[in-house]
């Protein structure tokens, strides 16, 4: 999604991780795919964001993994678009969700216009944990980019736990300092609301124009 050659850029923690442990990936496709036949609900990030959209809503799923969200996202009528930096994960997306546009790429370089991409979305979403998977360099890139790529009346929303390297005071900052507003701030994705002593954190936010 960028000229820059991988030795230019700052690569992500997640890719860290990958780059020490080839097999981590795939450790993680399976753990949720196992918690999926265990019946545990694995798509609850997923209804809330439906839940906020009109129908044939444009999302983009920031950090889209194996496409848990974002195939439910499509199934349930949306037009997605899905991005992550890990190839073998996007993948799987491709293989286990054929419908939404699956594009491997780094969000600190996210540009999708440039890919013949409409920058309008009606919603961003980026759940699981992904924003503490980012080099920390990189973090108001990304965040500049959500707001960037958000349709006028377009919002975003964020999800990630406490005690994880980003502490949410910062990336409270980090956002408005990006370019986002809050909207409203939540402890989980099913609307329960945020207090000093929660330790996780769902922030909604529009375009601070």
């Amino acid at each position: 999604m960028s000229a820059r050659t991988p030795s230019e850029r700052t690569p992500s923690q997640w890719e860290e991780i990958t780059a020490a442990n080839p097999a981590h990936s795939m450790w993680y496709v399976e753990r949720f795919r196992a918690m999926e036949a265990q019946g545990q609900d694995i798509v609850g990030e997923a209804r809330l964001v439906d839940a906020m959209l009109g129908r044939s809503g444009r999302v983009l799923d920031a950090g889209c993994g194996l496409g848990r969200l974002g195939g439910y996202l499509h199934d349930a009528g949306h037009v997605v678009v899905g991005v992550d930096v890990d190839p073998v994960l996007v993948a799987v997306a491709e293989e286990d969700h054929p419908g939404p546009t699956w594009l491997v790429g780094d969000l600190a370089e996210l540009d999708l216009p440039a890919l013949g991409v409409a920058a309008d979305f009606d919603l961003i979403v980026c759940a699981g944990n992904v924003m503490t998977f980012l080099a920390p360099s990189t973090r108001e890139s990304v965040l500049a980019g959500f707001a960037a790529h958000l349709a006028p009346t377009g919002r975003a929303i964020v999800g990630f736990g406490a005690d994880r390297g980003y502490e949410f005071p910062q990336f409270l900052a980090d956002a408005q300092a990006s370019g986002l507003a809050v909207d409203l701030l939540l402890s989980t994705w099913d609307l329960r609301p945020f207090t000093e002593e929660s330790d996780f954190l769902v922030a909604v936010f529009s375009r601070a124009d």
